[in-house]
């Protein structure tokens, strides 16, 4: 059954054999790889590898940053926000990431949204990534957003059927980008408690 769980490091083994099915194509939603030091912020900047990853020390140092930038006093570098991580998995597979950032800035009020999501290619087309995006927004409901902003680029059918699947109300197009506004799904879960 597909799920949204935090990042953990028992999915490595997964998760890098998914590394590899990208072959370094862009992955929204699953953060940087590298990002350098702030010390305007007291960022203190961090660099993974591929190779570095299949250590599982490594792997586990992975998994702690990822899970720290959803906390509101994590350094960050200057314009970013708090992000929560998510890993799309079925049982002990990775099958991609979905991440919610909690607030908007202007670049992301203009084209990056408060979601974003890849499935790995040998899981595509099969609805992992509408199952986890409506796991999503039950969590953004739990966080307190009543409307989350999804977008997708002006010729990405695929991520465009999903998020008018559910319920996106398309605002308009700004730099080859469509803005969708979605409703969050409410629940009776207290604040992230749908997520392990």
């Amino acid at each position: 059954m597909t799920q949204i769980v935090r990042p953990d490091a028992r999915y490595q083994r997964s998760y890098l054999e998914a590394t590899d099915e990208f072959a370094g194509a862009h992955r929204d939603g699953d953060g940087d790889m590298a990002q350098e030091a702030d010390p305007a912020t007291g960022f203190a900047g961090f660099a993974f590898t591929r190779e570095g990853l299949a250590d599982p020390e490594e792997f586990r140092r992975f998994v702690r940053q990822r899970r720290s930038e959803e906390l509101p006093e994590t350094p960050r570098p200057s314009g970013r926000v708090p992000c929560t991580f998510l890993w799309v998995v079925d049982g002990d597979e990775y099958l991609g990431s979905i991440a919610f950032r909690h607030a908007l800035n202007d670049f992301l009020l203009r084209e990056g949204g408060h979601v974003g999501y890849s499935i790995r290619p040998s899981a595509r087309r099969r609805g992992h990534a509408s199952t986890a995006l409506r796991q999503v927004l039950e969590l953004a409901a739990e966080m307190g957003h009543d409307r989350v902003l999804l977008t997708c680029d002006e010729d990405n059918i695929a991520s465009r059927a999903i998020i008018e699947g559910v319920g996106g109300e398309y605002e308009d197009s700004r730099v080859g980008t469509r803005r969708y506004w979605v409703p969050t799904i409410a629940t009776d879960r207290p604040a992230g408690a749908r997520i392990s």
